[in-house]
């Protein structure tokens, strides 16, 4: 279960960290580079990418919020190397969409025009471990278009969370400032429909101590 924890910052001043928090709260922020910045994604494709889209609305498959948290963490160890074309061994596409569209355990690789049709608008308070952050650039979806994965607040004064991302050059997942690098105000939360607990269970955004004890150990 993912619990509250302690913040690491507290609004207006530095607290001390805890050994139980994640490494990525208590770094500074990476220099990106450019090339990080700009993650062009394929179109929605069948799992394993066959020709052709898929035709209709994609189904909305019950999961669970550690379920997602869960499946993001496995491309984040194998360190998933980016691909608007490439499919993972699990058949989703190697791209921003296609790994969200992995967490959520959806039945094709869908893309940041697409992935609002499993999911609901919600906002920042509103935010937990596997909702999304979501821009996509209707008129240029190369440009600047992209998702995160919420894996929760790390500090007290909500301006940064650990987001999981596919990412050039592989599946990364570490402290970034709300809502993102770059396009900031133009991220928006989401809520993927198929959540069967509802949305109520991790209310306070970021796993405690036994959670990043299993993920770290």
């Amino acid at each position: 279960m993912l619990a509250v924890a302690t913040a690491t910052v507290a609004c207006g001043h530095l607290a001390p960290a805890r050994a139980d928090e994640p490494p990525s709260s208590r770094e500074a922020p990476p220099q990106l580079t450019e090339a990080e910045l700009d993650s062009p994604q394929g179109a929605p494709a069948p799992l394993y990418g066959p020709p052709g889209q898929p035709a209709g609305a994609p189904a909305v498959p019950p999961t669970t919020r550690e379920a997602i948290i869960d499946r993001a963490e496995k491309w984040t160890r194998a360190k998933v190397p980016y691909s608007m074309s490439g499919y993972w061994s699990d058949g989703y596409r190697q791209d921003c969409s296609g790994f969200v569209s992995m967490a959520w355990n959806l039945d094709r690789s869908e893309w940041t025009g697409s992935l609002t049709s499993v999911a609901e608008r919600i906002t920042k308070d509103q935010l937990e471990p596997g909702d999304i952050l979501l821009f996509h650039n209707a008129k240029n979806p190369e440009n600047g278009s992209h998702v995160t994965l919420f894996g929760g607040w790390t500090d007290s004064c909500r301006t940064r969370y650990t987001a999981y991302e596919q990412t050039r050059p592989a599946t990364r997942k570490q402290a970034t400032p709300y809502a993102y690098w770059t396009n900031s105000a133009q991220f928006l939360p989401y809520r993927y429909r198929g959540l069967a607990e509802g949305g109520g269970r991790h209310a306070g955004g970021y796993p405690g101590r036994e959670t990043w004890r299993r993920l770290f150990s």
